[in-house]
């Protein structure tokens, strides 16, 4: 589990740069270009990811301890959140709709949609760690994009048109159901239905 632990670690140190240590970024850039500073966080992401992926892999197949044995019916539950998730994911790739501009992050409304319903259904350490560091790290880079907002630094998404929520629905409900047949399973290696 150590590799999984590494690679959150290096995941939580790239993504709150900003926030935390916005000197350090400011320095980084200084120094080595934007350019090159944004390769050198991309690689750093990257690693982390991996590390993280391996990691969980090595821990699910060495056993982890069961810290809790979630109820069946949460399966429900973290199948229907996921429904939400997906739409979530989508709008924040597409120009505002209702549901961006409601949100204003809708990515990382996704996200900890996707750790908390994830939390629910596993009760095994591995799970339990990636799931908790990555809700913690999306409540905490949502409490930083606040207070940019409020210091003028990163505006608000800007209502262009409802068809765009149609579309996040449409999209968001195609992509669930993919991952729920078929990526989850093939990707994961675990069916999410029975």
């Amino acid at each position: 589990m150590a590799l999984l632990v590494a690679g959150l670690v290096l995941f939580l140190v790239t993504h709150l740069v900003r926030p935390f240590a916005p000197g350090l970024r400011t320095a980084g850039i200084a120094t080595l270009g934007k350019p090159a500073w944004m390769v050198l966080h991309g690689v750093a992401s990257l690693a982390s990811l991996v590390m993280i992926v391996y990691g969980f892999i090595e821990a699910r197949d060495t056993g982890g301890e069961l810290l809790y044995t979630p109820p069946a019916f949460m399966a429900h539950i973290t199948l229907t959140l996921m429904l939400i998730a997906s739409i979530c994911l989508v709008a924040g790739f597409l120009p505002a709709g209702h549901i961006r501009q409601k949100l204003k992050f809708p990515i990382l409304v996704a996200i900890k949609i996707w750790a908390l319903a994830h939390l629910l259904a596993n009760g095994e350490t591995y799970s339990v760690l990636v799931f908790i560091t990555i809700l913690a790290w999306a409540v905490v880079l949502r409490i930083t994009l606040k207070k940019r907002i409020a210091a003028g630094e990163t505006a608000l998404p800007v209502f262009v048109s409802a068809k765009h929520d149609l579309v996040s629905i449409v999209l968001g409900a195609a992509l669930y159901v993919a991952i729920v047949f078929w990526l989850h399973e093939w990707l994961i290696g675990v069916r999410p239905l029975p």
